[in-house]
């Protein structure tokens, strides 16, 4: 996410994080790196000078040159400045309706459908709440049909009238359905074009003006960079809409559209999708994010998605196993399956800080834990209960089974056994403490 935005701020901030003389020169080159970068990653022109002469402006008031740590100071101003030029505080999403009705808007191809699906999943799950998905593109062969394999997965009712060619009948009787059924979140899903025009535009406003929702949000393609920005202008002139929904973070993105967005229409971005499942989206938290293109991680928001998945009545499990050395490869994979519903590895990687960078040409298999799995499984029972079993014969065995080598499965072993030590160290005073700490860490 946004690496090469990341490297290049880097290498423009080096000079000042060294304890070199800081000068008033060398504070201007610096920030006209910055500024290149920001360009690069398809930032507009104007949003960037202004960002930079902001930076220079904050920087040179609190006497950047005479501090003893200059160059911190810089890159802590320079963060201050990416969150506020990003929308300062994360927005909520109104739910307030009955039911809550969302108009989702956008472009063919930015993902409106998908992020519906995740929207609806993440409503559910977070928010306790029982959402309706309504299929009104009648235009795009199979729309329906894929709304409504993305309801099945996230355990959604669909709505649709495949002979209704009119999306605001469609919608209003969509409305009508969910409040008949019992759902309390309507989730509007609408079609797209390849470009913005007038008929698209005016279909759009109709349904708005019809079902007047409490939310309207705007889906874009973050691959797209600035035409995402110059295409959410062009909606919230028709719509004014109450928010952007960022989708494809985790690919090859620049940034621009993730930056310039919210001052170039005054709109925040409420979520973002980081990846193909329907588990992978995000609320936007601007400070976050800031920290995370500038290298620091975002430690947050990895815990976050940790208490999410804990199970506390499976921890006390493993704490009772652990204790009695009894944690065997059972535990070792219902671990690697919560680790797993955490998200995209790389993803995760880059939560650490510092990790961003050193794993910015390293490829993490999604599937990365697939070949432990199949070792796993080739065990029997009484070898994943009783590890201590496993001889030579047996790796030789179980090697052959899961399509690996003896050596892979010694490997694991290795691994097996020194998480199993550490885990038994964690069963300490400061272990406990820290997991406590964690557990209470406010969401």
């Amino acid at each position: 996410m946004f690496n090469n935005l990341s490297e290049k701020l880097d290498k423009a901030l080096h000079v000042l994080k060294g304890h070199g003389s800081i000068t008033e020169i060398n504070v201007a080159e610096t920030l006209k790196e910055v500024r290149r970068a920001l360009l690069d990653a398809d930032v507009n022109y104007k949003i960037a000078k202004e960002f930079t002469n902001s930076v220079k402006a904050k920087a040179l008031g609190q006497n950047v040159l005479t501090t003893l740590q200059p160059g911190q100071l810089m890159v802590k101003i320079v963060k201050d400045e990416l969150t506020e030029l990003m929308g300062g505080d994360a927005e909520g999403i109104n739910l307030s309706g009955n039911p809550s009705v969302i108009l989702m808007s956008g472009l063919q191809g930015s993902g409106k459908t998908t992020f519906s699906g995740k929207l609806a999943k993440f409503l559910k799950t977070k928010k306790a709440k029982t959402p309706m998905l309504v299929a009104c593109d009648v235009y795009r062969p199979a729309a329906v049909d894929q709304l409504h394999i993305v309801g099945e997965q996230v355990g959604a009712e669909v709505y649709s009238d495949p002979g209704n060619t009119d999306p605001v009948a469609i919608a209003k009787a969509g409305i009508a359905e969910a409040k008949a059924k019992g759902c309390n979140v309507v989730i509007i899903d609408t079609a797209g074009r390849l470009a913005v025009d007038e008929e698209m535009m005016t279909e759009i406003a109709n349904i708005h003006k019809a079902i007047t929702p409490q939310e309207t949000l705007f889906v874009v393609d973050s691959m797209t960079g600035q035409d995402a920005v110059n295409t959410a202008k062009a909606f919230n002139d028709i719509l004014n809409f109450d928010g952007v929904i960022l989708t494809k973070l985790d690919g090859d993105t620049r940034g621009g559209a993730a930056i310039s967005i919210k001052s170039v229409v005054n709109k925040p971005i409420k979520f973002i999708g980081t990846g193909e499942k329907m588990e992978a989206i995000d609320v936007f938290y601007p400070a976050r994010m800031a920290d995370r293109i500038l290298g620091m991680g975002d430690v947050v928001s990895l815990v976050e998605r940790a208490q999410e998945q804990f199970d506390e009545q499976e921890a006390r499990k493993i704490q009772k196993k652990i204790a009695k050395n009894q944690f065997g490869f059972d535990d070792f994979l219902s671990q690697i399956q919560q680790i797993k519903k955490m998200g995209n590895m790389k993803d995760l990687m880059g939560m650490i800080p510092g990790m961003g960078k050193m794993m910015k040409d390293v490829d993490i298999d999604d599937d990365a834990f697939k070949h432990i799995e199949a070792i796993i499984h080739s065990m029997t029972p009484k070898e994943r209960s009783n590890p201590s079993l496993i001889n030579a014969s047996r790796k030789k065995r179980i090697g052959a089974g899961s399509g690996t080598s003896v050596q892979e499965v010694n490997k694991l072993m290795k691994q097996f056994n020194q998480m199993s030590k550490m885990m038994k160290m964690m069963q300490g005073g400061k272990g406990r403490a820290m997991m406590q700490m964690m557990k209470n860490m406010p969401r």
